[in-house]
């Protein structure tokens, strides 16, 4: 594929739509078997479950990307949800997935869509926006920076903040 001549389309998920549902979990299949994603896909639980998932969270939305296309191709998408910031006492959005198909990246397409997320951001009074980025990948990090995104740090003497996880088992009673 090449740059394409249009601009590419971005819009809003609706997580109803099925041309959108199937987008969003074709998009994210592809970003979950990417080195970045962890390598190993979906599971199939996730692929039935994460649209509903994300539409029974008033506090989530996504945005795609398509390119202008007779098919409409979906080649981006973006995952968020709204937090709170305690210090600000104003909502804040974590950008939860960035995925742009391969072939797309460094045509703007990311850019393109964390530009309506901003906007949704904005609209809904966040403070800032937040996202968590493997060190290992230069690419997403050279392309965060370029549209203002910085390591989150309070004091540089304190260091910067870190990203950490702890897996909950799921409860069977």
């Amino acid at each position: 594929m090449t740059a394409p001549t249009d601009p590419i389309r971005i819009c809003r998920v609706d997580y109803a739509d099925p041309v959108h549902a199937r987008a969003l979990v074709a998009l994210l299949d592809a970003y979950a078997h990417d080195p970045m994603g962890g390598g190993a896909g979906l599971s199939d639980y996730a692929k039935t479950h994460v649209v509903a998932g994300l539409a029974a969270r008033a506090h989530a939305f996504s945005v795609l990307a398509f390119v202008p296309d007779a098919a409409q191709t979906p080649v981006g998408l973006v995952n968020c949800i709204e937090g709170f910031s305690t210090f600000a006492a104003r909502p804040l959005v974590n950008i939860h997935d960035v995925i742009v198909l391969p072939a797309w990246r460094g045509h703007g397409v990311a850019g393109a869509m964390l530009e309506t997320v901003m906007q949704i951001a904005l609209d809904r009074g966040a403070c800032k926006l937040t996202l968590e980025v493997l060190s290992g990948n230069q690419q997403a990090l050279r392309a965060y920076a370029k549209i203002g995104f910085d390591a989150y740090q309070l004091d540089p003497q304190a260091g910067s903040a870190q990203f950490l996880q702890k897996w909950l088992e799921p409860r069977t009673s």
